[in-house]
């Protein structure tokens, strides 16, 4: 089937049009330009929750500089009410009460002197009412998963040591609890109860188990209580001096109580730790810390995840370095006793050597040093998994040093990966895996794939929940994995594996990958009638699968591909295991022209697909309520916030029930448009286009480019107006600019070309539209962007300034660089990654030269701006230096803005200021022509700070 070409540029004309028809009126409403504090201003919406029955939503709105606050809304419209300096907000179950941390305010943190502590509060609302009740120093709270009861962890009183970290220290550096309150949300009654270090309710909300540490050892223990009782009585108790209690987990059916149990030694530390249970008759060990596996010992540190039908209990176990139970790698230690004067010897070797500093980087090591370094604590604290079977009260070790276990959701088997195999070549080709399937039931694992790559790709602009490469069905006889550009089916009774997308006619396979690594997949949509089919996408349409025999169905119709629309699966209900046989699926859309969004359905078995909504809107699904059939969902668009709006399940009845951000009525805030045009090479590019708020006919204005892959599809997207490392979209084109966003296609071996190829054409379109000035166009890019951008000003003098920020420019050197933050080496960016070269530096030479900016710094004649923070953890900063100084040999116009102690992206705010007015005068000098600041003319001497 061909694919209809849609008119972009009639659809761009046409825009125009109306534009320029609506400019006018915008003039009359006397709108004024963005400020810089007009961006400090604007609020983000932030922490969203919808109530179980659908009738409220909740929601924090916060400024880039100032008080939060949180918004509660009626979703029927008819009810607002607002909490100041809240944040994070909680429904109850049966939606009658609001809870809210709230938080000091801006001008109490900004003033408050550095040994000063300010605290968090409590607020409460009571949505029949109105009422709010405060309460102060609140480190957290939680309600009952029935509503009915909320329980208030306070900050310790005694220090401010211990309010900072919300508990005391006993005299012995023990760590002990804080108050706890637990309040009846219908009635008066509550209780108090001291030195609580944890808590938590079971799903009823008729049972609290929490644990006790005071600072005489007295009551330390676990402790269940249950709530209906009238004297709330305690019916369980397990009371131990020096008792460590955590990692409470209620069974689904809260008949059971998990947790693990230590004695703690002098210092505070957890030792031998065991996996406990509670059944409502007694406490009893499922794992003591003396029947682990030989080796391995039960961390403190864990997690604990009951099954859905409660009949199984994973959790974690670690190594045991040393074999004393507690995996602190110690060993013995020092024998105790009086210290011995020793005489001196200044020719001990091993005491002078006892003072040495040094790290060996040894050529073979499986990962390099800064990386073992980086991950030395996730190591320490990584688990490996392992079950235990209620039934037959005993457990299974699933995981171990190499093999990485996850969590299923099957009672059968669990997905694993083992990346031991490929560590040392992550250095240079990326991270890889070989995949396994692992029984519950003798944790056997069985081999799937060698060599597997990670993820899947993300279709552009699709709205939809995170794809998956890898999904066991619901009763765990089925494993679809993806793997050398394929779907696979492993049938864990036989043992057998079929290839499901091999010999179709569409590929699987990311459509869009330009990058020297292997092409990912789109991901898996879910099951069908509980394992009978699994869905899956291609680049534009859903497919069914069956698992047994028959053939696929494409539940689209090939629609998707036809028409150039991304459908995805959209799993409004979380908790639902699979699709019911013929039943409805709902569907997001994007279309790739038109760069719009909606809402469709379909229906599994017979497939079709019926449209719900779709506008020249960008649309988010948010959640669904647990109890009703309300969709809640933001709609945005360029010059519209991404407001709230309900729905039924049609979204017929769709309405808008918040207004965030009236304000933005108040400024010449620009209106976006789509243009067409093609590459130096003829491919076919679109670029969102941001002409000013005040546009007139027949004017032409100066241009800021900013981009990075693909960037047209946020035609229809809010660019939030806050103050960073990125040029504020509404704040420039609010300021008599317009701002372009290309799409870029990329080449492997030549990245810096092929940007230049895309981005040039598409500003010379905007010069021969008659909307750009040809002497005021400017180019900004940061990061992978910014290193495109150093490229670009080599090879044409069209931009008359360009900023660069945290920018490579010389990839010989880059290449050989570490990622700090990770501790990983960057040869794997640009053998197999982001900075597409076609092999090794001694393979590809000379592309790694002829990709650098540096090498040609001497043709560069457009002023650049560079800034990079001197801790960045990304891109060494010494990149920018050697930009900077072959510039300045060569006498070029060039200013390097060093942000001290910042990493890759500047995050004091004082920082991200300086550089976004910096930003602006830079380009209003150049391309405006405004007069230059003197930091720009002269320069800004060192004075010794």
């Amino acid at each position: 089937m061909t694919r209809p070409r849609h008119n972009i540029r009639r659809a761009t004309l046409i825009l125009l049009a109306l534009v320029l028809s609506t400019a006018a009126a915008g003039q009359a409403q006397e709108k004024r330009p963005l400020t810089f504090v007009d961006l400090m201003r604007f609020r983000q919406t932030e922490n969203l929750v919808l109530s179980r029955d659908g009738g409220w939503v909740a929601f924090t709105a916060a400024p880039d500089r100032g008080d939060p606050e949180v918004i509660v809304r009626s979703t029927d419209g008819a009810t607002r009410y607002v909490l100041p300096l809240g944040s994070h907000p909680a429904i109850s179950a049966d939606s009658r009460w609001v809870a809210a941390r709230r938080n000091p305010s801006f001008e109490e943190t900004e003033t408050a002197k550095p040994d000063e502590r300010t605290k968090n509060g409590l607020l409460i609302l009571d949505t029949r009412s109105g009422e709010t009740t405060e309460l102060d120093d609140v480190r957290a709270f939680e309600f009952s998963d029935d509503g009915r009861w909320l329980a208030v962890h306070r900050f310790a009183k005694e220090d401010s040591a211990a309010e900072e970290s919300g508990s005391n220290r006993g005299g012995n550096g023990r760590e002990t609890g804080t108050t706890l309150l637990v309040r009846r949300m219908a009635g008066e009654a509550e209780i108090e109860i001291d030195d609580v270090r944890s808590f938590a309710f079971d799903s009823t909300g008729r049972y609290i188990a929490y644990a006790l540490a005071d600072t005489a050892n007295e009551r330390d223990g676990l402790y269940v209580r249950d709530l209906t009782a009238g004297d709330f009585a305690e019916i369980m108790s397990e009371q131990v001096a020096f008792g460590h209690y955590t990692n409470f987990a209620w069974s689904p059916d809260d008949a059971r109580l998990a947790y693990t149990a230590a004695i703690e030694d002098e210092d505070g530390k957890a030792g031998a730790t065991s996996l406990r249970i509670w059944d409502g008759d007694g406490a009893w060990s499922a794992v003591d810390s003396t029947a682990t596996p030989e080796g391995w010992m039960i961390p403190a540190r864990n997690r604990l995840t009951w099954s859905e039908d409660g009949e199984r209990l994973f959790f974690g176990l670690r190594p045991d370095d040393d074999g004393d139970g507690d995996g602190d790698g110690d060993g013995e230690g020092e024998e105790q006793g009086e210290e011995q004067e020793e005489e001196f010897d200044p020719y001990d070797i091993e005491e002078i050597l006892g003072e040495r500093g040094v790290d060996v980087w040894h050529w073979n090591d499986p990962l390099i040093n800064p990386n073992q370094k980086e991950s030395w604590e996730d190591e320490q604290r990584r688990t490996s998994l392992a079950v235990f079977h209620l039934s037959e009260r005993r457990a299974v070790q699933l995981g171990n040093n190499e093999l990485r276990v996850s969590v299923p959701d099957n009672p059968r088997v669990a997905g694993a990966s083992d990346p031991t195999p490929y560590m040392k070549e992550r250095t240079w080709a990326g991270s890889f895996s070989d995949g396994y399937v692992v029984s519950l039931e003798d944790g056997s694992a069985q081999l799937l794939a060698e060599r597997m790559t990670g993820g899947s790709s993300a279709a552009r602009g699709w709205t939809g929940r995170r794809e998956v490469g890898q999904s066991a069905s619901p009763e765990g006889r089925f494993l679809v994995y993806y793997h050398d550009e394929d779907w696979h089916l492993y049938d864990t009774e036989s043992g057998a594996t079929r290839n499901l997308t091999a010999g179709l006619p569409v590929s699987f396979a990311d459509e869009d990958h330009d990058y020297p690594s292997a092409r990912s997949g789109y991901g898996v949509g879910g099951w069908v009638d509980g394992e009978r089919a699994v869905l899956i996408h291609d680049k534009y349409d859903v497919w069914q699968f069956p698992t047994g025999s028959g053939q696929p169905v494409v539940l689209t119709r090939g629609e998707g591909r036809a028409a150039g629309k991304i459908y995805r699966v959209l799993r409004v209900d979380e908790g639902q295991k699979s699709f019911p046989r013929n039943s409805a699926i709902y569907l997001t859309s994007f279309d790739e022209d038109l760069k719009n969004f909606g809402f469709h359905r379909t229906r599994t078995g017979s497939g079709g697909l019926e449209q719900l909504l779709e506008e020249d809107k960008m649309f988010r699904f948010l959640a669904k309520a647990e109890d009703a059939d309300v969709f809640l969902f933001s709609r945005e668009d360029y010059d519209e916030f991404p407001d709230l709006w309900v729905s039924r399940p049609g979204f017929e009845d769709a309405r808008k029930i918040t207004d965030v951000n009236p304000q933005i009525a108040e400024f010449t805030w620009g209106k976006e448009m789509l243009i067409e045009y093609e590459s130096l090479d003829g491919t076919k590019l679109h670029g969102a286009v941001i002409l000013p708020g005040d546009y007139q006919e027949g004017v032409r204005y100066p241009v800021l480019t900013y981009f990075y892959r693909f960037f047209s599809q946020r035609l229809h997207q809010f660019n939030e107006p806050v103050i960073n490392h990125r040029p504020s979209f509404p704040m420039y084109a609010s300021n008599g600019y317009i701002v372009f966003l290309p799409d870029v296609r990329f080449e492997v071996g030549r990245p810096g070309y092929s940007a230049m190829k895309s981005v040039v054409p598409g500003v010379q379109e905007l010069v021969d539209m008659g909307l750009a000035d040809p002497d005021a166009l400017g180019l900004h890019g940061h990061s992978w962007s910014g290193y495109t951008t150093a490229f670009i000003v080599t090879q044409t003098n069209v931009f008359a300034a360009a900023v660069a920020g945290a920018p490579v420019s010389n990839m010989t050197s880059a290449y050989g660089g570490i990622r700090w933050g990770s501790g990983l080496a960057r040869q794997f960016q640009y053998e197999a990654g982001q900075s597409r070269l076609s092999g090794s530096l001694w393979e590809a030479r000379q592309d790694y030269i002829e990709n650098s900016p540096l090498f040609y710094a001497d043709k560069v004649d457009t002023p650049l701006l560079i800034m990079h923070g001197d801790e960045d953890e990304a891109v060494p900063w010494y990149q920018s230096i050697e930009y900077y100084l072959a510039l300045r040999r060569n006498n070029k116009n060039a200013i390097f803005l060093q942000y001290r102690g910042e990493p890759h992206h500047p995050r004091k705010y004082a920082n991200k200021l300086d550089y976004s007015i910096r930003m602006m005068e830079f380009f209003d000098h150049y391309l405006k022509g405004a007069p230059a600041p003197a930091w720009i003319t002269e320069g800004v001497p060192y004075d010794g700070r």
